[in-house]
């Protein structure tokens, strides 16, 4: 007989339940059984909690964002150990597969992504008590003794992806007097602005319509623009002699930020997307691409290559990170708590579970 544990639960569009299912076991020797303290609530868990095109099944665990204490470990994890306080990428990686080796690890040949079984094939989220975490010493990261369980939580999504839209962004061509602009001060939005600010940018502006948001841009050190208040385009042309932006970080995921994004880039410029995107078709041309001489960088953040330059973005103290975290709750207001962020109530920035 199984022990127990809480969970939420993946139902149907905009309906999550909190279920009481088995704790996870140890499958293979390369598992490890973690404890969960936090668990995050991701813009990304929106797009399965809203629509769920591409077919997550009925019962899945939600949720990749988690920091937590090694509970049980497989015979073959030799780095790990019983007691250590880890977090983790949200998928899984060998580093030793073809994409791995190249520091694609979010691509990993034998990876799942946490939170994601379609047809029967995939693995199990993190918002719940315990976790099984294939391939555990590879893929787990020991917490640095000066960082806290939220900015470790934050390193293992949202910090990191923020960070690598930043550097596709700004490249290796970047100069610190480049006009970059972020579409979106959600939680990736907001954390791109400050690995903007750390890499060394001096004008960065960030468009966004919620106050909440674009006071956090503020504090970190960006420029603001309420695309309610003010046409964006007409702004960003006015502050650069019309040529546009030398750089755009897009973060939100629908074809209108991308658009914006396309309008508002000068000539031969840069638009790093990170925002998950669901449509089959560009807001733009190749044709109009071409015209523009568009440098294009988009996909998922290998987060465990980029934790060697996240971390020290963690570190630093520059930035208080954790304030992008409005709302602290139970697993037992998991219904509550997608409601609250998929609408924004209340201020909500970044939900994360405490358990």
């Amino acid at each position: 007989m199984f022990k127990k544990m809480q969970a939420i639960t993946y139902q149907d569009p905009f309906k999550v339940i909190v279920k009481t299912v088995d704790i996870p076991k140890i499958i293979e020797p390369t598992d490890v059984i973690v404890k969960i303290i936090a668990s995050g609530l991701c813009g990304s868990d929106l797009h399965i909690y809203r629509e769920n095109e591409r077919g997550l099944d009925k019962g899945t665990i939600m949720g990749h964002e988690f920091v937590g204490i090694i509970h049980e470990i497989g015979d073959a994890v030799t780095t790990l150990s019983i007691g250590d306080r880890v977090f983790s990428p949200f998928t899984t990686s060998c580093d030793n597969c073809f994409y791995c080796k190249r520091g694609i690890t979010c691509r990993c040949e034998k990876g799942n992504l946490y939170g994601w079984i379609s047809k029967g094939k995939g693995i199990q989220g993190a918002q719940a008590e315990y976790i099984r975490v294939p391939l555990a010493s590879t893929t787990l990261v020991k917490v640095p003794q000066d960082i806290n369980d939220n900015v470790a939580l934050l390193l293992g999504d949202v910090l990191s992806t923020g960070y690598f839209c930043a550097q596709n962004g700004l490249g290796h061509e970047f100069r610190d007097n480049d006009f970059v602009v972020v579409i979106g001060c959600g939680p990736v939005g907001l954390m791109a602005i400050a690995a903007t600010i750390f890499l060394g940018a001096k004008s960065v502006y960030a468009i966004d319509c919620v106050e909440e948001r674009l006071k956090i841009a503020q504090e970190f050190g960006a420029n603001i623009i309420n695309f309610v208040e003010c046409d964006p385009l007409n702004k960003i042309k006015e502050l650069t002699d019309g040529r546009g932006a030398d750089v755009v970080l897009e973060v939100v995921g629908n074809p209108s930020a991308l658009e914006l994004a396309f309008n508002i880039l000068r000539t031969s410029g840069v638009i790093s997307s990170v925002g998950v995107h669901n449509s089959t078709t560009f807001p733009f041309s190749p044709a109009s691409g071409y015209d523009k001489n568009l440098t294009y960088k988009s996909g998922r953040c290998p987060v465990k290559h980029i934790l060697t330059k996240s971390i020290p973005l963690a570190l630093s103290k520059k930035f208080d990170l954790e304030k992008i975290i409005t709302h602290t709750l139970k697993l037992s207001d998991g219904e509550k708590a997608y409601n609250i962020f998929d609408k924004k109530l209340d201020g909500c920035i970044k939900v994360v579970f405490k358990i």
